[in-house]
């Protein structure tokens, strides 16, 4: 039996995941899943000196599947800081992908319709860099230490060329590498590398600067899969998400490689935050976590599992085009009435797939 490891979070966070679960309850989906709780809420970090995240991360990489809820990330210098890094890091993780994509009854900005998916590193870059400062006054300056490794290059460009031909798309963008060479060249020779793997999958690199200019002109004709740094990637992804209208619309994946470009390590979860003052008003949105829930599914080895993610992403984005969605997506629904709205779907349609 396939066993999620379920990571519990803060405010909205915490709601939204538990929604999610309410997707993925057997009685639902037909589909028996074991369940393998942490609690990542702030509280229980401090009190554990983040121990329970590092219990939490052992607990991801040794089963594969992780679903997990948005986390309070304090500003304080000396807090226990975000539990994302630290997850990432221990469960192997290597990329991040977050799709945009059209929302029924939703208008994208521009002439934008197809997907657009973001594929970056997991690690490095600017995050976890080593920053100090030297001097006093006008004359202070600060610097960063920021690496990335050929390993993880490798596995964003390759990752970037298989998504863009599962999807029929275009290997679009990529790093500003003529002010950079070095560093972040590396990630241009990959690319590079990776489209001569793949000569079927059409190739249009671009600064990344240039990638930003050209996302707001392009015809949406073809789905584009940008691959990018972690910190472009971060700011990348947030913009995509607003093209299409929601930051709520779509999942995000961390996924982890052992010796192939298969994932051995798939962690689900929400692109968007704690929204704290939307807690206990039964008003969140909560689309990304049921479509995290959805995407999760898809790499269990398992029929009936495949059957449930097409089934869950199909209801989701059915309700919305019925009418079906929360405030922050022009409808009238709560956050329960639309998790219910895309369960009654999902049973549904599992029931008709089942006589054919």
């Amino acid at each position: 039996m396939p066993t999620v490891v379920v990571l519990e979070g803060d405010q909205t966070g915490q709601e939204l995941l538990l929604e999610a679960l309410r997707v993925l309850d057997r009685s639902v989906i037909d589909v028996e899943l074991a369940f393998e709780r942490y609690d990542l809420s702030l509280e229980s970090r401090r009190e554990s000196e983040n121990g329970i995240v590092l219990e939490a991360a052992t607990a991801v990489a040794k089963r594969g599947l992780g679903l997990k809820a948005a986390t309070i990330t304090p500003e304080g210098k000396g807090d226990v800081g975000s539990p994302n890094r630290i997850l990432r890091e221990r469960i192997g993780g290597k990329v991040i992908v977050r799709t945009g994509r059209k929302l029924p009854r939703i208008r994208p900005v521009a002439g934008i319709h197809a997907p657009i998916s973001v594929v970056r590193m997991a690690v490095g870059d600017a995050y976890g860099a080593k920053e100090w400062r030297e001097g006093e006054g006008a004359a202070e300056v600060a610097h960063r230490t920021e690496t990335i490794s050929r390993g993880v290059c490798s596995d964003v460009a390759e990752y970037a060329f298989v998504h863009a031909k599962r999807a029929g798309g275009v290997v679009f963008g990529g790093p500003k590498f003529t002010v950079s060479p070095v560093y972040e060249g590396m990630l241009k020779e990959e690319m590079d590398a990776a489209a001569a793997r793949h000569p079927d999958v059409p190739y249009d690199p671009q600064l990344i600067d240039a990638t930003y200019a050209l996302l707001l002109s392009t015809s949406g004709d073809h789905p584009l899969v940008i691959p990018a740094l972690n910190r472009d990637g971060d700011c990348l992804s947030d913009l995509v998400m607003q093209l299409f209208g929601s930051v709520a619309g779509a999942e995000s994946l961390v996924l982890g490689f052992e010796g192939s470009f298969t994932p051995s390590v798939v962690l689900a979860e929400a692109p968007h935050g704690t929204a704290p003052r939307l807690e206990g008003k039964n008003v969140a949105n909560p689309l990304a976590m049921i479509l995290a829930a959805a995407a999760l599914l898809s790499y269990v080895d398992d029929r009936r599992a495949a059957n449930a993610s097409r089934a869950i992403y199909e209801a989701a984005f059915e309700s919305l085009h019925a009418g079906v969605a929360t405030a922050d997506l022009g409808g009238h629904a709560s956050t329960n009435e639309f998790t219910d709205a895309v369960i009654e779907s999902v049973r549904r349609k599992l029931d008709v797939w089942s006589t054919l």
